[in-house]
């Protein structure tokens, strides 16, 4: 087909005017027709999910008396320092999930955040950075404070997951 068409191509620049344009136009609607084609076959081999954001997901569980103090924890701290990534574009978004029934080893409380992508060693170390600067805190602090909460909660899973979209 395509020596055809070379063959055709080489009599039109003999022949007539129109009959080289006919042929010419032709020619082009062929390459835009196998164009069209091998366009929507690549897009039907295409996998019909894509990544997106990424799910950091920590499973809490309450010690007897400790939902007061948690939520108190969550509502200060907690908040203040998502918010602070969030300003700094770290993350997207945070939420906070009560888990209503929970069963025995499930946690009461999950706390996400969200993010578009995740940071590379370098990135981190300078996030680490920049919050330990903002916060005015030490990592010693940040270490007592973290065993402080061990008094009225138990990190008892964490994850992280990324969603997927569908292609549009």
């Amino acid at each position: 087909m395509m020596l055809n068409c070379a063959r055709q191509l080489f009599d039109c620049r003999r022949g007539d005017k129109m009959a080289n344009l006919i042929t010419r136009s032709i020619l082009v609607l062929g390459v835009c027709a196998l164009a069209v084609i091998t366009t929507s076959r690549a897009r039907a081999d295409e996998y019909p999910l894509v990544n997106g954001d990424f799910w950091e997901v920590s499973g809490i569980e309450l010690k007897d008396g400790g939902a007061l103090a948690y939520a108190n924890f969550l509502a200060g701290e907690w908040r203040k320092d998502q918010e602070f990534a969030k300003s700094k574009g770290w993350i997207k978004s945070y939420m906070v999930f009560l888990n209503n029934y929970p069963r025995k080893g499930e946690p009461d409380i999950y706390l996400i955040t969200v993010s578009e992508k995740l940071p590379s060693g370098p990135e981190g170390e300078k996030m680490f950075q920049e919050y330990m600067a903002w916060s005015k805190d030490t990592v010693a602090q940040l270490e007592k404070e973290s065993g402080d909460r061990a008094e009225f909660r138990e990190i008892g899973s964490s994850f992280l997951l990324q969603e997927l979209k569908f292609r549009n």
